[in-house]
């Protein structure tokens, strides 16, 4: 699906709203948050843990809401009380959300997205915080730097912007530093990658290699100090290892 895809009318393809929970990476990690995930993405990347929210297999799912219904959802798991909201996806910077963070944050909820950087839109400046997760070899996908760029422009300055990027193997981490190199001004954290189930599983099922994401990760830790590379943050994806591929949390 891509951005042409979506209804000009504001409707937004929701895949799954859940929690409260802790956000389980990057910059906002431990932080109680409520997830608004979308159906939809324009990349399909090789190890892909959130298929349910891409592939089209799956679009009969995913329901189509408004703003107010979304929000009317967010509030009910919150008690009403304002917290982090995190949208994330597939890819939510597809979909028309500039008003459910206009109607969330005027009740003092806050919000962050997280996307790839493949489309920009200009409601990123209402953010609280922009994750920019450009998506290495390991991915089979090709990052559009330009279209990268269009992201940061688009979000003004306004939101705290950070990038995080998913390392799996030399080339991975390669990538990542070229990234850091041309982005010097972001804080970057770097995580471990999760192997998502074979092929023709359940992509939800909840099982997870935590022995190699262990090794990838002490891998990596080593491989940044020893280079080092001190501007980096190493994290791993907390909420796998407590849940596992779990969905919904």
């Amino acid at each position: 699906m891509s951005a042409q895809d979506i209804k000009a009318d504001g409707t937004i393809r929701i895949s799954e709203i859940f929690g409260p929970t802790i956000q389980g990476e990057g910059a906002l990690i431990g932080q109680p948050t409520v997830f608004v995930r979308t159906g939809g993405c324009d990349y399909r990347c090789l190890w892909c843990d959130t298929l349910h929210a891409v592939d089209s297999r799956y679009r009969d799912s995913w329901q189509p809401m408004s703003a107010d219904e979304v929000f009317h959802e967010v509030e009910k798991l919150s008690g009403g009380k304002p917290l982090m909201v995190s949208l994330s996806g597939g890819n939510p910077a597809i979909q028309p959300l500039g008003a459910l963070i206009d109607l969330g944050k005027s009740k003092s909820y806050r919000f962050a997205l997280e996307t790839q950087g493949s489309v920009a839109q200009d409601w990123f400046s209402k953010l609280d915080v922009l994750i920019l997760s450009p998506k290495p070899p390991s991915s089979e996908m090709q990052t559009d730097w330009p279209k990268f760029d269009e992201c940061l422009e688009a979000a003004r300055g306004k939101p705290d912007i950070v990038m995080k990027i998913v390392v799996f193997d030399e080339e991975d981490y390669h990538y990542a530093r070229e990234a850091a190199a041309r982005y010097s001004h972001l804080p970057l954290y770097l995580q471990p990658g999760n192997h998502t189930p074979p092929p023709g599983d359940d992509p939800a099922g909840g099982r997870v290699d935590l022995s190699g994401i262990n090794t990838r990760l002490r891998w990596l830790a080593e491989k940044v100090c020893a280079d080092q590379w001190y501007e980096a943050t190493v994290l791993p994806q907390l909420h796998v290892l407590i849940w596992g591929n779990q969905r919904g949390v």
